[in-house]
């Protein structure tokens, strides 16, 4: 997982959580434990039990998917000669459309930061970044200084499975970094190994996921938001915006970092409002 798909900590941890449900299951129905005499029947007794444990069809879809790939590997290493996934159904997941957050309540979030702190020009820069430039929190925290490509507009994001892509940068994601880096972060004790890391602790150490999503969750605290924000909001706005401002599917691909294009369309859904001012607005029988 970490050699040969370039997997992340994290992905590779929650693969093997879900491998050790599986082995649990097995020791507790004295079930075939090696590899080759594990059928169809065994798998499919597993994603019963783990339904009666109440666990969600998306849960299950990824648990399914890393036992997918272990088989694969195991018939890849000639391990086993046939693949008892091969098979194997994946629960029906509904597409599930994710919290956005509109034009204002974006700007009151970055409005919200208080400049009077140390870290109020870090913070600032930070949410600016995940919103204009649409980066998960893994991102943003390994974003580095080195990766800041600012006279030719872009930054250099290392995505998922350890993917290069080059993101556009806005100017107010410039204005908020170099402010940051010129008052602020400049005048700190960095420790060793941390020093190309934009992104500091009053340490000097890089960012944690954890505080990035304390960050936010004080942020919309403070301005009394009702909604369920987290880092990956900005995202989702980042992507809803960019569509209903008329922006090609496929350049938004390209910045997300997806593989696929039916995951942007998730990322991308579109308001009632906007369909329809689409189609008055394009459709020859309207002019």
């Amino acid at each position: 997982m970490k050699i040969e798909k370039s997997l992340s900590t994290n992905s590779v941890e929650a693969y093997l959580r879900d491998y050790d449900k599986f082995t649990q299951y097995l020791e507790l129905h004295n079930s075939p434990q090696r590899p080759i005499d594990i059928g169809l029947e065994d798998l499919q007794e597993f994603v019963r039990w783990i339904t009666d444990f109440g666990i969600a069809a998306r849960s299950q879809a990824r648990i399914i998917s890393g036992l997918r790939n272990f088989f694969f590997y195991l018939i890849l290493e000639d391990e086993i000669k046939t693949d008892p996934t091969e098979l194997l159904d994946l629960p029906k997941i509904g597409k599930k459309l994710p919290e956005v957050l509109d034009k204002e309540e974006i700007d009151a979030l970055i409005n919200a930061v208080d400049l009077s702190k140390k870290e109020g020009h870090r913070n600032r820069a930070i949410v600016e970044t995940l919103y204009s430039c649409g980066l998960r929190v893994s991102e943003l925290i390994n974003l580095k200084i080195t990766n800041l490509y600012f006279e030719e507009g872009f930054i250099r994001v290392i995505g998922k499975g350890n993917k290069e892509r080059l993101v556009p940068v806005s100017k107010s994601v410039e204005k908020e970094v170099n402010i940051y880096r010129e008052h602020i972060r400049c005048h700190q004790d960095i420790e060793a190994g941390h020093e190309d890391f934009l992104f500091l602790n009053r340490r000097g150490k890089q960012l944690t996921r954890v505080m990035i999503f304390t960050i936010i969750k004080q942020l919309a605290e403070s301005i009394n938001l009702q909604k369920n924000v987290s880092p990956h909001t900005f995202r989702h706005s980042f992507a809803t915006h960019m569509v209903e401002h008329g922006a090609n599917l496929r350049a938004i691909q390209e910045m997300l970092g997806h593989e696929s294009i039916s995951t942007t369309e998730i990322y991308t859904h579109l308001s009632n409002d906007v369909l329809r001012e689409a189609i008055i607005k394009h459709h020859p029988r309207n002019k």
